[in-house]
């Protein structure tokens, strides 16, 4: 007799939006270059409605039919490379949240909001 393995769904498995930001944001900051990440600065329709929707968190997740679009803000260290720093934070994000979860990302947007000079400074 052979046995076969039939993999049957026995419920339903979600994956918080708040999951896949953790996931992002952990896997963007482990990045050389980024000196952290920073929140985007609110529009004119996020201040004057204050939607539950507005952007004012580091990474935004838009998630639609298990296809996730991930929005990324940093901050750079004095002297990265922008485009290689972004391109980095691109893959490592993509491919983190890809393989934690099995959600397919379609694209990683990266917007530099600010350069930390602080950190290179040092005194004589």
């Amino acid at each position: 007799m052979e046995e076969q393995a039939t993999h049957k769904p026995i419920g339903t498995l979600k994956i918080s939006e708040d999951v896949l930001s953790t996931i992002a944001a952990i896997a963007a900051k482990e990045v050389e270059g980024v000196a952290s990440l920073t929140s985007a600065p609110a529009g004119f329709k996020d201040a004057v409605f204050k939607s539950a929707s507005s952007s004012n968190r580091c990474i935004k997740i838009d998630l639609n039919d298990d296809v996730a679009a991930i929005d990324v803000n940093l901050i750079l260290k004095s002297g990265a490379k922008i485009q290689e720093v972004a391109a980095a934070v691109q893959n490592g994000v993509k491919t983190a949240v890809q393989n934690m979860t099995s959600i397919a990302v379609s694209k990683v947007n990266v917007t530099v909001l600010g350069v930390d000079f602080a950190e290179k400074t040092e005194i004589d």
